[in-house]
């Protein structure tokens, strides 16, 4: 019995060892690519979505406008301008949705969201902000399209 506790413990005792060395190695490589700083971070711009002052007439003028604003969102997500985009659920202070653009100053950003149909309209208003956050975020486009069944 004593030399089964004995034999039990060294076994776990190289197993903890063994974890303890199967820590993620820094890739120097991927921060790189990614833009990361020493932190695994990099600076991105936070697009804050309101409803704006503009109604559309009718149905089929919001349909244009929604079809266009999905379609801008996947032409800068394709251009690697949009990291993350998507709708905010019912709230009180009117906000939509969030874009995170992956662009270096707010005014380029803006630019973006000004080739965004309902922005332009003012169906939508944005609110712009500097943001930091990991890296790594840049990787959520790439996954998503081998998660997704369906695209809009």
């Amino acid at each position: 019995m004593k030399q089964f506790l004995f034999l039990s413990l060294i076994f776990f005792g190289f197993q903890f060892v063994k974890a303890q060395s199967n820590k993620i190695q820094y890739d120097s490589l991927l921060a790189k690519k990614l833009g990361a700083d020493d932190y695994g971070m990099k600076s991105y711009i936070l697009a804050i979505l309101k409803t704006g002052t503009y109604t559309a007439k009718d149905k089929k003028e919001s349909d244009s406008l929604f079809r266009g604003h999905m379609n801008n969102i996947g032409k800068l997500a394709s251009e690697g301008k949009l990291t993350v985009a998507g709708p905010l659920g019912k709230n009180d202070n009117a906000y939509r949705g969030i874009f995170i653009l992956d662009v270096k100053t707010v005014e380029e950003a803006r630019k973006l969201c000004e080739s965004d149909p309902a922005i332009k309209s003012n169906l939508f208003v944005v609110d712009l902000y500097p943001w930091y956050c990991s890296a790594a975020l840049m990787e959520v486009n790439k996954i998503h399209e081998t998660i997704q069944k369906k695209s809009h």
